[in-house]
């Protein structure tokens, strides 16, 4: 029985012909589990997987596998972007049988829903020393039949396990003092984990980390301190040179499998390009760099044109795979760069690493080897001219790129990542002054309003023609965050009252009463078997320090010392673990620095204020707040008393206490580097 096929989302319709009887998450699978007494199989993954369609093409289109586990399991098909909270339920499950953690994600459970085993992907038959998937499925079958009462005493001391790692947060250290000497020790613990050859931090698999890089910069901004300065750059040079980054038509792929970032996991994701355009807007604004000015506006380019919806919101990711094969649609070999580009092969191929023998499975990624002036220096080649010449070359492999086909869109829209988008748009738009970055960050704004409300004022996780799923925490944190920077590029403040309000709802739906932190589920939602709270911050910042910095964000905006209390206690409690881990923990390391260094409040206050707003948002200041009023407004505590009706004024005021009026950001800016209270 096909029961797939009528779902939404992609990562399922590419399982709904399996010959498994694959059920989706939700009471006839969980009712069918009890009343035949069967354990449960979930498999979790996502459509742009490609260990998800490896294990799907070995084992789950087997038809002897498929009757083994209907026979004997209740099968159910998640896609982890639609339900991240049961995904990192079982994940964690997974983590403390196994030690590490992934996708595809196969968890064994009770009928009530409570794992007992699991792991990532299995091979079809044993390999380095791992059972098959049909060894697994008959082990679990033999133990479910002759030894039910151990596994489901396994299965409840596993979830007590989880319930009490979940309890961080209840005890707060109330003498936490954090100071320069802290945001120091994170900086040189960062440096220490840090790539000096290659950039990043650790060694082979390479993920992005960018709020390791963001931190970076703020603390060079801050202290002046070089090293980390060249960490950061050296870091985003890197990734944008290898072959993470598509040299051709820009985005990121999720990471790279080797020390030099030259072999990326192929599929990219909306997540980590929003993330990576935030933090090298930052980069750009602080360095200047042309480099990160041509990746900001290749990548919005290629989102815009291959991920913005007509409407305006944006789809979630592409496939690694094309044709069953990874990374198939952006390889080459160099015969076939020399038929496109005949006389003009041998300086391209030089500069982009390409070889006859290839430099990754007998075919070639593009990546850029050394910078461009060195290059042009030892080949004694005009800097202008091989720039033009480049351009010329990569619209030809383009145009026969695009002949290929292209790995699967997944279309799914989701309300968390959207939000992420749109925080870059308005960061990019800020650091280069591009109207049409604020333009995709507005349409994408409008989509949500649209079609992610729910009736009762609050919203909705994903949308693929129609809305499903409550948002989870990260959702509101995210999109909380967005429409403030919403608020600070549009100088539109009705996008703050928005922001109090949906803050409002994560308190009264999300709070945990025993502590200061948010529960990733609301409270109504009952179709799982526990309520997590997720601090670190990994792919994605965690939920929790985006509302931590929200909350502080927003005290300042309304005055409510309440909101301020409660950020503040949440950073208490993590703030001798961002020392010591500070990797993950970046992101509420990133908030440390605004309460250690202070927070700028910026007011811009006149009819003629858009222009100064604008060169106000170039300027690079992490530790600021921006708060514009083109007409007068009375019930924001920042603009009271700020409006004259015969000019336009900038205004500098730390705690609601102000310097005089300016009318030059550059006066503001002398201000700010002169006056140390500033």
């Amino acid at each position: 029985m096909n029961r797939l096929i009528n779902q939404t989302s992609p990562y399922l319709l590419q399982h709904a012909h399996n010959p498994v009887d694959w059920f989706p998450w939700g009471g006839e699978a969980l009712q069918k589990a009890k009343t035949e007494n069967k354990p449960i199989l979930v498999s979790i993954g996502y459509s742009a997987c490609h260990w998800c369609h490896v294990m799907e093409r070995e084992s789950f289109e087997d038809q002897a596998i498929a009757d083994l586990m209907n026979l004997h399991f209740i099968n159910i098909k998640i896609d982890r972007e639609e339900r991240p909270d049961i995904d990192a339920i079982y994940m964690d499950a997974v983590q403390i049988i196994s030690g590490s953690g992934g996708w595809p994600l196969n968890v064994f459970l009770t009928p009530e829903a409570k794992p007992f085993y699991g792991g990532t992907y299995f091979p079809p038959v044993r390999a380095y020393n791992r059972a098959s998937w049909k060894e697994t499925l008959n082990s679990i079958r033999q133990a479910w039949q002759d030894k039910p009462g151990e596994i489901i005493a396994q299965a409840e001391n596993l979830t007590e396990h989880i319930r009490t790692s979940n309890m961080f947060g209840t005890v707060i250290t109330e003498d936490t003092v954090f100071s320069k000497e802290e945001l120091k020790t994170i900086a040189g613990n960062l440096l220490k984990a840090a790539d000096t050859v290659w950039g990043g931090f650790g060694k082979a698999p390479k993920f992005p980390q960018t709020f390791s890089i963001q931190f970076l910069l703020r603390h060079y901004h801050f202290t002046k301190d070089k090293t980390a300065l060249d960490q950061a750059v050296l870091s985003l040079d890197k990734m944008i040179c290898g072959g993470m980054y598509d040299q051709l038509e820009g985005g990121f792929a999720r990471y790279c499998t080797d020390n030099e970032w030259l072999v990326p996991h192929f599929e990219k994701m909306l997540y980590d390009n929003a993330l990576l355009i935030s933090v090298i807007s930052e980069a750009y604004q602080l360095t200047g760099k042309g480099l990160y000015r041509q990746t900001i506006e290749q990548t919005l380019a290629f989102i815009r044109r291959e991920w913005q919806s007509p409407e305006g919101g944006f789809y979630s990711a592409y496939d690694a795979d094309s044709e069953g094969v990874e990374g198939k649609y952006y390889t080459w070999s160099k015969a076939e760069i020399a038929t496109i580009l005949q006389h003009d092969t041998e300086r391209f191929c030089n500069y982009y690493g390409v070889s006859k023998e290839g430099n990754w499975e007998h075919t070639n990624i593009l990546w850029v080897k050394e910078p461009l002036q060195d290059f042009c220096m030892k080949h004694q080649l005009d800097e202008t001219e091989f720039v033009n010449s480049l351009e010329t070359c990569k619209q030809k492999l383009l145009a026969e790129r695009r002949k290929r086909i292209k790995p699967l869109l997944d279309d799914k829209i989701l309300l968390g990542w959207n939000a992420l988008m749109i925080t870059a748009c308005c960061k990019a738009y800020a650091a280069l002054q591009n109207e049409e970055y604020l333009q995709m960050a507005e349409q994408a704004n409008d989509f949500i309003e649209k079609h992610l409300c729910t009736s009762d004022g609050g919203f909705y996780h994903n949308y693929k023609k129609s809305a499903a799923n409550p948002a989870f925490l990260d959702d509101m944190a995210y999109y909380i965050q967005a429409i403030i920077h919403l608020a600070e590029a549009t100088a539109n403040n009705q996008y703050l009252h928005k922001a109090r309000l949906y803050t409002e709802k994560v308190i009264k739906d999300f709070q945990d009463k025993e502590s200061p932190f948010f529960f990733y589920t609301p409270i109504w939602q009952t179709d799982v078997i526990l309520r997590k709270k997720e601090w670190y911050d990994g792919a994605t910042p965690s939920g929790n320090s985006i509302m931590a910095w929200n909350l502080y964000y927003l005290s300042i905006i309304f005055d409510k010392t309440a909101w301020k209390e409660q950020s503040v206690q949440m950073f208490k409690t993590v703030a001798g673990t961002s020392v010591r881990y500070p990797t993950s923990f970046s992101n509420w390391s990133c908030l440390a620095q605004q309460f250690v260094n202070g927070t700028n409040e910026i007011v811009i206050s006149g009819a003629n204020s858009r222009p100064l707003l604008k060169e106000v948002l170039g300027k690079y200041c992490p530790n600021k707040i921006v708060q514009t009023q083109t007409k007068p407004v009375e019930d924001f505590p920042l603009l009271a008393h700020k409006w004259h009706n015969d000019k336009t004024e900038i205004f500098l005021c730390r705690e609601y206490k102000c310097n005089e009026p300016m009318e030059t950001v550059e006066d503001l800016w002398s201000q700010l580097h002169v006056d140390p209270q500033f």
